[in-house]
């Protein structure tokens, strides 16, 4: 990891209970992220619950007014609302803050979205240069938006005529209520229950939907909304833009996706590979079998099939991949913060 010689920071995770905050401080500690110090927060709900940060025992702390003082670093993982209302907080208090929520994004235009591992493909220097200084905010990509700006990314040097992909979320994307609520749904079904659905205000468990029930505090298509604005801001004309569909599915982890694209000319598939490749995506071998999302759990890298040519459509390909959700929405925030420890590009 590219640290600076001998300094170590203070670090918040406001949302340290969440999936995401969770993944997120197993990513800090697995990547020896050079921290001083992790302070953990919360809603007060689940304030002064044991837990652990960097083998120590601590305790998750209620987020207040004074939480992010001396720290360098302010990651948000929790809910918009909590990033949304707090998130100037720490940045008065002088922390970089980095949002995985999109909250900072909506409201504020200079907080871009940053891929890193995608910088050196589009030239691209904005993670950096957004604030690279002190208490800069930016606003670390969703792992659907990571998953299509990838796609885009590689496909960039052969004369894209369209570009699609299909995504399919799981109900980690939710949260914990997401997971409990396909439980219970999937126990109930079985039993000849009626099924509780709380959360997506429709069954999920052994369904594919493409909207929630209209009780259903999130909207599937809002969240379609808020990729493709994520997507398209962060390639910003330097690649083909693709179009974008969320499908439902009834998984508790992992991003699985279908992509589509048709090119101007004919394209090797060992090239296009070759460019996935390139960009730190693991392509399967000739006789591994397909990723899913069970094979990629705990995996930092997207994992793709072998690239397929389409049997109607001349120069027409089919993509298959997976990621996992969790870990490569979080891998993503910390190398944002361990290239602002990098320095600034000149």
């Amino acid at each position: 990891m590219p640290a600076g010689p001998g300094k170590l920071y203070r670090i918040a995770i406001v949302g340290a209970s969440s999936l995401l905050g969770k993944e997120l401080k197993q990513v800090l500690e697995d990547r020896n992220f050079p921290a001083s110090d992790t302070i953990l927060l919360d809603e007060s709900v689940v304030a002064g619950t044991l837990t652990e940060a960097a083998g120590e025992a601590t305790f998750i702390r209620a987020l207040e007014e004074d939480s992010f003082e001396s720290a360098q670093f302010a990651f948000f993982a929790g809910s918009a609302a909590d990033a949304e209302r707090n998130w100037p907080i720490a940045q008065r208090s002088g922390a970089t803050v980095i949002d995985l929520t999109g909250a900072a994004a909506a409201s504020n235009p200079a907080a871009v979205c940053a891929i890193p591992s995608l910088e050196s493909a589009l030239q691209r220097k904005q993670s950096r240069v957004n604030g690279s200084g002190k208490s800069a905010v930016h606003s670390s990509a969703s792992a659907p938006a990571i998953i299509a700006c990838t796609v885009a990314a590689a496909l960039k040097d052969f004369e894209t005529r369209s570009a699609s992909i299909v995504l399919f979320p799981p109900v980690s994307e939710r949260g914990q209520a997401g997971i409990e609520e396909l439980e219970s749904q999937t126990a109930s079904l079985l039993s000849f229950r009626e099924i509780a659905q709380p959360v997506f205000d429709a069954q999920i468990a052994f369904n594919l939907v493409s909207r929630y029930g209209a009780g259903s505090t999130a909207k599937l298509q809002d969240l379609r909304s808020a990729i493709a604005r994520d997507v398209a801001r962060y390639l910003d004309g330097r690649a083909h833009l693709p179009a974008i569909q969320l499908v439902q599915t009834p998984v508790f982890y992992g991003y699985a996706f279908a992509a589509y694209a048709e090119f101007a000319s004919a394209a090797g598939l060992d090239e296009i590979e070759a460019a996935f490749a390139a960009l730190h995506v693991k392509v399967a071998g000739v006789d591994d079998p397909a990723p899913t999302n069970v094979s990629v759990a705990g995996e930092s890298e997207i994992h793709l099939a072998r690239i397929e040519a389409d049997p109607n459509i001349p120069n027409g390909i089919w993509i298959w991949g997976a990621a996992d959700n969790l870990r490569l929405a979080a891998t993503n925030a910390v190398r944002v913060a361990e290239e602002i420890v990098a320095g600034p590009l000149q």
